[in-house]
């Protein structure tokens, strides 16, 4: 009787263990949508904005400089001594490659400065997502954003839980100009 039994709670624990498992929750989020809706995406925005600025107002000063060595070199050639002439030449095309390396270098900046002041609001994001995912017990969190899902049996969209997990409330901040 007593090895009955065992049999018995064995085999409801592993009904019960193997209905558990078939029943995995399964939620969506919107990542994109849940950036827009941090406060901190705006101010990033903004000093990424402003730091592309700063290098465009740098580039458009060395273009300046550099239209005004070729105006003043075409309208005094004529004039020039051949070493004159030549050492002209040799600036407008040390300018010339200065203005391309800055215009590499200030790519490659601003991809860091786009790492630097969005890296932490990513980071901020994947962690209310984890935290609502464990504290929901969802098994699997797909992000709808990608374009990859292409259909949400059951599915919880949880960027709610997430944003007030952030603290987030209200709409999105509207864009500044």
């Amino acid at each position: 009787m007593r090895y009955l039994s065992i049999i018995a709670l064995i085999t409801l624990f592993s009904v019960s263990s193997a209905y558990a498992q078939s029943k995995m929750k399964f939620g969506h989020i919107n990542s994109q949508e849940l950036l827009e809706a941090m406060p901190e995406k705006a101010e990033a925005d903004k000093a990424l904005e402003d730091f592309a600025m700063q290098l465009e107002k740098q580039l458009q000063a060395m273009s300046s400089e550099y239209e005004n060595k070729i105006r003043d070199y075409e309208a005094n050639s004529a004039v020039m001594s051949d070493i004159i002439r030549q050492t002209k030449e040799g600036e407008i095309q040390d300018l010339g490659q200065r203005i391309q390396s800055f215009q590499q270098n200030a790519q490659q900046s601003l991809g860091k400065k786009e790492a630097e002041v969005y890296q932490p609001i990513l980071d901020k994001a994947k962690e209310g997502i984890e935290a609502v995912s464990k504290e929901g017990g969802y098994a699997y969190v797909f992000d709808s954003s990608a374009g990859t899902l292409l259909y949400q049996p059951e599915g919880d969209n949880i960027i709610d839980l997430v944003k007030k997990k952030l603290g987030i409330t209200g709409p999105p901040p509207a864009p500044t100009e």
